[in-house]
């Protein structure tokens, strides 16, 4: 049997307490070897062991499909979710475990768009998505706007990563108009991606901009974060709000 919390901390009754008021973690990277996730099924079973200690009991797991890098498909994602599944059934840990994926908005998605080819979803029709980090892409807009002819809702992941958006924080607001939905990233609020990161979440956060909230988990640096004091008071004064959406998922 896999020892599930080797790598992890026990979560303290507070962390506890907070973060399983979330019931659901909706962005994460946890199926084994296709991604910058787990690369390999010991490690998926222990980062899942560590959001089980957590509080979590329902984990929709969402591989990166960004062509350049990784090659995903809907095929190959839900094909690995049944060894997960059953790996962790075997291994008698109490997890519900789904799949989407996190589609980085390319030309490849944008074929998948305009060819009306199903897309993973998160539930119904809401689907995690996200762009360059580097720069803003021309064609984004045109790629939502498609999605939602196609009657897809996007959710935009990690906002508060697109740091040049600190100095064009009206598309936010642009993207809000189009109907897409707000992904935090729990570290954001900690410090973990760094200061400006956190800044820009802050600000969101005072808009009432969130939604979902995910830990975008890749690795057991980022598990051992998510014990960070300062994640708490913060995590319960945005639950407090009534917009967090992730116990519907």
């Amino acid at each position: 049997m896999f020892k599930f919390f080797s790598r992890s901390k026990p979560g303290k009754a507070e962390d506890k307490e907070v973060i399983g008021m979330l019931k659901t973690d909706m962005h994460s990277h946890l199926i084994p070897g296709i991604d910058d996730g787990a690369p390999d099924i010991e490690t998926s079973l222990q980062l899942i062991g560590g959001l089980h200690a957590l509080g979590y009991r329902k984990i929709i797991t969402t591989p990166h499909i960004m062509w350049d890098m990784y090659k995903n498909t809907r095929e190959t994602i839900l094909e690995r979710l049944e060894w997960v599944r059953t790996t962790v059934k075997e291994a008698g840990l109490d997890m519900e475990i789904h799949a989407a994926a996190e589609y980085f908005l390319d030309d490849y998605v944008a074929g998948l768009v305009a060819n009306n080819e199903p897309l993973l979803t998160v539930k119904d029709k809401m689907v995690l998505v996200e762009f360059s980090m580097a720069y803003p892409s021309h064609s984004l807009k045109d790629i939502l706007f498609d999605m939602q002819m196609q009657g897809y809702q996007p959710i935009i992941a990690h906002p508060e990563r697109y740091i040049y958006l600190e100095q064009n924080k009206a598309f936010y607001g642009e993207l809000k108009d189009l109907g897409c939905l707000f992904q935090l990233n729990l570290l954001s609020l900690t410090g973990y991606y760094g200061k400006s990161v956190t800044e820009l979440a802050q600000y969101l956060v005072k808009q009432n901009a969130y939604d979902l909230v995910g830990t975008d988990l890749h690795h057991f640096r980022h598990l051992e974060a998510l014990h960070s004091p300062a994640l708490s008071a913060q995590l319960r004064k945005l639950l407090d709000s009534g917009k967090i959406r992730n116990a519907e998922l």
